[in-house]
């Protein structure tokens, strides 16, 4: 089968446990501000990347540790194994993003929960790597909080 025709939706959320730990992140990411363009550049490739070794390897520890904590709390390594089956199944391997610069399709910002939502894609071919990474401050680092990603043609 062609790489053309892979396709991979996987989306997986991590709510936050109550209105007040909300508005304590959300308050503590407006402090924080916005990272700088380099800073989201290396928070998009050493997120997709460690995702990518995880579905590479079978292995979702290093993962796991990366996450946000209620991420983390919701999602053991065993479940973000089969929750990414597909791109183990189809031998997903887009290592190739870290020579290649990160596209944006909208202006990074923190909305009114605290969440740091990143969109873009990799001009990669054949099949382009889009994303819509969320982040959360926890333990005192953006940590990843939500991923959607997506390796299929151009277009699509």
């Amino acid at each position: 089968m062609k790489r053309l025709l892979m396709i991979a939706v996987i989306t997986l959320a991590a709510g936050l446990a109550g209105i007040a730990s909300a508005l304590l992140v959300a308050g503590s990411a407006l402090a924080q501000g916005l990272p700088n363009p380099t800073m989201q550049e290396i928070l998009v490739k050493t997120s997709l990347l460690t995702f990518n070794d995880a579905n590479v390897t079978g292995n979702y520890t290093v993962l796991h540790a990366k996450l946000s904590k209620p991420f983390r709390d919701q999602a053991s390594p065993e479940k973000l194994k089969q929750a990414f089956k597909a791109f183990a199944d189809q031998r997903i391997d887009f290592d190739l993003i870290a020579a290649k610069p990160i596209v944006p399709t909208s202006e990074a910002q923190i909305n009114n929960n605290g969440v740091l939502m990143l969109r873009g894609y990799f001009d990669t071919t054949p099949s382009r790597v889009t994303y819509e990474l969320d982040f959360l401050l926890s333990e005192g680092e953006w940590k990843l909080a939500d991923i959607n990603v997506r390796v299929k043609p151009p277009g699509q």
